[in-house]
C-alpha cells in the first residue's frame, strides 16, 4: 500500500487540498492519501489555529465521500510541537508494510532544511512537491534532486484566504465541502 501523508493544519480543509490529494489518486501515483492533522507546526503562526478536534471534525466531513482519503490524528497524541519525522517514523513502525510518502508544497520545499532531521527523512521517504505560485521549481529541484516534482496543476486558495473571506462573510461555498461550511456556519468559526 503506497500512501501519501499530506501534513496540515487544514484549517479549515478546502477544495484545493482534496483536488491535490485527488491528482495523486488518480495519476496512480499513490492507493491512499492520509491527512494528518498537526496540532501545532513549529513553522507557522499559532493565534488563528482552531482546536485540533475542530479542524479533524471538520477534516472528516470534507473526506467521507471519497475511501481514498483518511484522517490520520497520529500527532494528538505526540509531543508538541509535532516534528514530521516523528510521526513518520511512528507511522512506519505501525504500519509496517505501507510505503509512506511526504507531499509538501513548494513553498515548503524551499525551507525543508528548516525541518527537523530533514536529511534522515530524504534518505528513508520519498517527498513528494506540488507547486505553489511564487515557488520555483527549478530552484527546488536544484536544492533537493531527490525530490519527485509533481505536474500538478495550481490551486490558488489557501485556508488564511478563506478565514478571511469568512470573517467578511464573503462566499467561500466554491471551496468548501457542503458539510463544512455548514458546521462553520452552525459554530460561527472564523468570525
Amino acid at each position: 500500500m503506497r500512501v501519501a501523508l499530506y501534513f496540515g493544519s487544514f484549517n479549515p480543509i478546502h477544495a484545493g487540498h482534496q483536488k491535490l490529494a485527488e491528482y495523486l489518486i488518480d495519476n496512480k501515483i499513490v492507493d491512499e492519501v492520509w491527512f494528518v492533522i498537526s496540532p501545532c507546526n513549529p513553522l507557522k503562526d499559532q493565534r488563528d489555529l482552531l482546536d485540533e478536534y475542530i479542524r479533524l471534525d471538520m477534516l472528516v466531513f470534507a473526506i467521507q465521500d471519497n475511501p481514498e482519503f483518511k484522517a490520520c490524528d497520529i500527532e494528538f497524541t505526540m509531543p508538541i510541537p509535532s516534528y514530521s519525522i516523528d510521526t513518520l517514523h511512528a507511522l512506519s513502525t505501525q504500519f509496517p508494510d505501507y510505503q509512506f510518502k511526504l507531499i509538501i508544497g513548494s513553498d515548503n520545499a524551499l525551507v525543508f532544511d528548516q525541518w527537523k532531521d530533514y536529511g534522515q527523512i530524504l534518505k528513508e521517504y520519498p517527498v513528494l512537491v506540488y507547486p505553489r505560485l511564487g515557488y520555483n521549481f527549478a530552484e527546488v529541484a536544484d536544492k533537493y534532486p531527490q525530490m519527485q516534482l509533481l505536474n500538478s496543476p495550481y490551486y490558488e486558495i489557501s485556508s488564511s484566504q478563506i478565514r478571511d473571506s469568512i470573517a467578511l462573510k464573503k462566499d467561500v461555498s466554491q471551496w468548501l465541502h457542503p458539510s463544512v461550511l455548514q458546521f462553520i456556519k452552525d459554530h460561527n468559526l472564523y468570525q
